[in-house]
């Protein structure tokens, strides 16, 4: 089956041709590093974290670049405020500190929670404040092709003119004049309140630091501009898969597609937006109480636990989280492992991934691929995966070693590509760890096995007992004992 995504800017889903053969180019939209990472930034990293694994799987040879916005008027808000007098820093935030250490101290909880759940590192993380000269160039380039202006007003700003580019608005299909002014910089500036900033002139009390020389004045990049430059130095004018969270489709998007074709550059073949996260329902606001950080789902649940519901959704949709989430990922993650545990006593350790289309002769692994390249379907894939982990435990089951070695390389080649397996490390039911734990576990019952055996009621209670003190829950069937770790 054709690789095929669903592309915004055509509103349909479309075959997935790289531009260069064997290879894909994707960049997706980073963080604006002002404060703590939010679930939504997660599930955006996971979701086009999916997307890269599935490419690199199907073998092509992905470079990814992700963007760092470290430059930023809440940046600057925040640093000023420290600076106050009668600042009281809330818990992690630091007394007088420079915008710059700010910025940097974030984009590093950024990465460990990146790193934490398994979203591998892009080939390339650029920052704003580092690519100033591209951005310059760019904006020259736009005046000289007649759609930006220096402000009215002598303000240092520059300006995009909205309407010297008659397709704005067609990749979120808006009618210019239905749009909403630009609140980036006083209006008095702009020709029309629609016009963005693609440069900021430095105003007063700002720190100098947060400033830039240029031919239009000292100041600093527009929000927009910073992508468009970014992603034109490292993937070019043209390159495959643009993506990013639903809410940046405008102004952030729509802005970056206008000023970069205005500029001559055919830019993004697809572009890739996925859905937001919701409480129950409802759009998560730290102002009526209904949020949850990435950091309090991972003292709820271990990393493995939180990727899988961050990633189980169809990347479009709205994921919705309730209390029971991630008790119920849980469940899921825990079958999985389960059967991995036992399968790897039996056969062992050696499951890597060496053909990209290993089991594919099994109907699980082909509707799996299916679902993959059919717009990343993960719901579909999941389902796939928890089929191939039921059949596996009937073959251990039934002493069919084949089918249950099969079964096994083929849940690690789908949790493989899903990621599971990326911050297996990070679980103590998992890798080695669990293995270990399965091995130890299986010498008791056996022992129990024995000891029921010689009708020794004493001694088989002594082992329930002990397993149980150490949360692991036996239960007798007709075919044996079978354990499973005590859920909370």
């Amino acid at each position: 089956m054709t690789l095929r995504f669903y592309d915004t800017a055509s509103a349909e889903v479309r075959n997935f041709v790289p531009l260069v053969e064997g290879k894909a180019s994707l960049y997706y939209c980073g963080a604006t590093v002002q404060g703590m990472p939010h679930v939504g930034h997660i599930r955006s990293a996971i979701a086009f974290d999916q997307l890269t694994r599935w490419l690199t799987y199907r073998g092509l040879r992905v470079t990814v670049v992700r963007n760092v916005t470290d430059i930023d008027d809440k940046i600057l808000a925040k640093s000023e405020a420290s600076f106050a007098a009668d600042f009281t820093p809330e818990p992690g935030e630091v007394v007088q500190e420079e915008w710059w250490a700010l910025a940097y101290r974030y984009e590093q909880e950024f990465l460990k929670a990146y790193d934490t759940l398994g979203v591998s590192r892009p080939t390339y993380e650029p920052r704003a404040t580092g690519h100033i000269p591209e951005m310059h160039a760019l904006i020259q380039h736009l005046m000289d092709r007649g759609h930006a202006y220096p402000a009215l007003d002598g303000s240092g700003d520059v300006y995009f003119d909205v309407r010297s580019w008659s397709k704005y608005g067609a990749l979120t299909r808006q009618n210019i004049d239905d749009m909403q002014a630009a609140p980036d910089a006083d209006p008095r500036g702009k020709r029309d309140p629609r016009d963005f900033a693609l440069w900021k002139g430095s105003k007063d009390g700002e720190p100098a630091t947060a400033s830039w020389s240029s031919p239009w004045g000292a100041g600093r990049p527009g929000w927009h501009l910073e992508c468009s430059a970014m992603v034109t130095k490292y993937l070019g004018t043209e390159f495959d898969i643009h993506g990013g969270g639903l809410d940046l489709r405008f102004p952030h998007h729509e802005n970056e597609l206008a000023q970069s074709q205005a500029a001559g550059h055919p830019f993004a073949n697809f572009w890739m937006h996925n859905g937001m996260v919701t409480y129950q329902g409802e759009k998560m606001s730290k102002s009526i109480g209904n949020t949850i950080s990435p950091a309090e789902m991972l003292e709820l649940a271990p990393p493995r636990v939180v990727r899988y519901y961050l990633g189980q959704a169809h990347y479009r949709s709205i994921l919705d989280y309730r209390p029971t989430s991630l008790q119920e990922a849980a469940a899921a993650v825990e079958r999985i492992d389960g059967f991995l545990a036992k399968a790897s006593a039996r056969f062992g350790n050696d499951v890597s991934i060496v053909d990209g289309n290993f089991g594919s002769s099994t109907e699980a692994v082909r509707t799996f691929t299916e679902a993959m390249d059919d717009d990343l379907n993960v719901p579909r894939a999941l389902a796939a995966l928890h089929e191939t982990v039921r059949a596996g435990n009937t073959a251990l089951a039934d002493g069919d070693d084949d089918a249950g070695r099969h079964a096994m390389y083929a849940v690690v080649m789908m949790t493989e590509v899903l990621g599971l397996n990326a911050v297996a490390g990070n679980d103590s039911g998992s890798g080695k760890e669990a293995t270990a734990l399965e091995v130890l576990v299986q010498a008791q019952l056996q022992a129990r096995a024995a000891a029921r055996a010689e009708k020794d009621w004493t001694a088989s209670d002594a082992i329930r007992d002990t397993l149980a003190a150490a949360g692991v829950v036996v239960e007798d069937g007709p075919d044996g004992a079978t354990w499973s770790l005590k859920r909370d």
